[in-house]
């Protein structure tokens, strides 16, 4: 009886605060933390900033794709280096170690929780994966389970066991801002109605109604496995076969750029590295951060540039060697001698000095992907603050809508390529083994 007189003097007294504190005064909601962004790993700080987007040279192959125009960028971070086939494996094991445990979780292995439940012991709907339950593979469902995961045997090489990678499939959800904002979807939310003409396009190419803005939640599954066989495919009568056979996955090759990713892969790698981070941030109640994503192709010039506004490359100067005589990136110099800066093919990431910004292989190495589609006139008709121009291209889109940005040239370009404002472009759907790509975050806060 004297436990529930005390709870109920609690409650009057803080009810009773609650009143007595409020003075009619505008002070905001109480309780709230101020924030301070956690700095990312092997992130570099880009201040806001205004520069000359364009051409810092003449335009040798005459592309007629740029002109000069003073933009002003927002702050963000960006990868010192390019995304490695080490980190980019990290994503891997996790979509195989996801989809291992949610097979097992539809299998129902006796006495395991392979998906989180409640107290009562029921599995919470959607299901949650549990990391934390342990894999038995001697028990007999969880080693038919294990059993598919596998190549079948009539596709193994020397009956080893391999896992399938045509099963490392990530599913990822977003919101399709650019399509909700348009001005034909309107919502009265005073009397809960909602205006809603027309349809959304899916990203495989279907079109849905407008009902609700569940209308713009969308829903991706990909592939997330390097393509290894584009070292052969890129070049025809060179033998490229061990870079084919070992460049992913063996462990010589940690610290190099990964390549064969294409720019639907590397837009969902930053989907998942977003959720990631977010996810162990809520552990510790500390607010999310903005997300992961590909560079603007105006980030990725003002990033390389480092607060040099008129330079050639990012190291500053209009020559590719230094007072030594060495070579500053890795790229083809001469008529096609390779090993002349040093390296045949890619090299380790940070092997080359970094830019004012603390940013490596801006040039050469490998190409970058940024987020926008290529347009030859897209500088004329971007806005001047953040420009960006993106398309969501579908599979049956023509191939002209289906081309990206890259930027930063790479191992097997010439050196005009590797040029701050030289801008090319590859198709979405392709895999290179000269193309990688860096992630940015923006910045939360003032920056002045």
């Amino acid at each position: 009886m004297k436990k529930v007189i005390f709870s109920a003097l609690i409650t009057i007294v803080v009810l009773s605060g609650c009143g007595s504190s409020n003075t009619g005064e505008l002070t905001g909601i109480a309780g709230r933390k101020n924030f301070f962004e956690p700095e990312p790993f092997e992130m570099a700080f880009i201040p806001a900033g205004s520069f000359e987007m364009g051409p810092s040279d003449q335009d040798a192959v005459f592309a007629a794709n740029t002109i000069s125009k003073t933009v002003t960028v927002d702050a963000f971070w960006m990868d010192q280096t390019e995304i490695t086939n080490n980190k980019y494996r990290q994503f891997v094991y996790y979509v195989r170690d996801s989809i291992l445990r949610t097979n097992l979780g539809n299998a129902g292995v006796p006495n395991r929780n392979y998906f989180m439940v409640d107290r009562e012991g029921n599995v919470i709907e959607p299901n949650v994966i549990n990391w934390n339950e342990r894999i038995d593979p001697r028990e007999e469902t969880t080693a038919a389970v294990l059993e598919e995961m596998y190549y079948p045997p009539e596709e193994r090489f020397n009956s080893k066991k391999q896992i399938d990678i045509r099963k490392l499939n990530y599913s990822y959800f977003w919101v399709d801002y650019q399509q909700a904002a348009k001005a034909r979807y309107v919502h009265d939310y005073a009397n809960n109605t909602g205006k809603y003409e027309g349809y959304v396009t899916n990203p495989d190419g279907s079109r849905t109604e407008v009902k609700d803005r569940s209308s713009f939640i969308k829903r991706n599954v990909i592939n997330i496995y390097p393509d290894t066989l584009c070292w052969i495919r890129d070049f025809t009568y060179s033998f490229n076969d061990p870079q084919a056979d070992l460049y992913f996955w063996h462990p010589s090759f940690d610290d190099y750029p990964v390549v064969g990713v294409s720019w639907v892969q590397a837009t969902a790698f930053s989907r998942w590295r977003t959720d990631y981070m977010n996810t162990a941030l809520r552990k510790k109640g500390i607010a999310d951060v903005q997300a992961y994503r590909l560079p603007l192709e105006t980030e990725w010039e003002y990033a390389a540039r480092g607060g040099l506004d008129l330079s050639m490359y990012p190291w500053g100067g209009p020559y590719t060697r230094n007072y030594q005589g060495c070579f500053l990136a890795n790229f083809k110099p001469l008529r096609g001698n390779y090993i002349d800066d040093g390296t045949v093919y890619t090299s380790k990431v940070g092997s080359y000095e970094p830019n004012e910004y603390g940013l490596f292989d801006m040039s050469g190495n490998v190409a970058e992907w940024t987020c926008c589609a290529y347009h030859p006139s897209a500088y004329i008709f971007q806005h001047d603050l953040n420009p960006n121009y993106e398309y969501n291209a579908t599979p049956q889109d023509p191939p002209v809508m289906k081309r990206k940005v890259i930027r930063g040239g790479s191992w097997k370009d010439i050196a005009y390529f590797l040029q701050t404002s030289t801008r090319d472009y590859e198709y979405q759907d392709s895999t290179k083994s000269y193309i990688g790509f860096r992630n940015v975050r923006s910045y939360i806060g003032v920056n002045h």
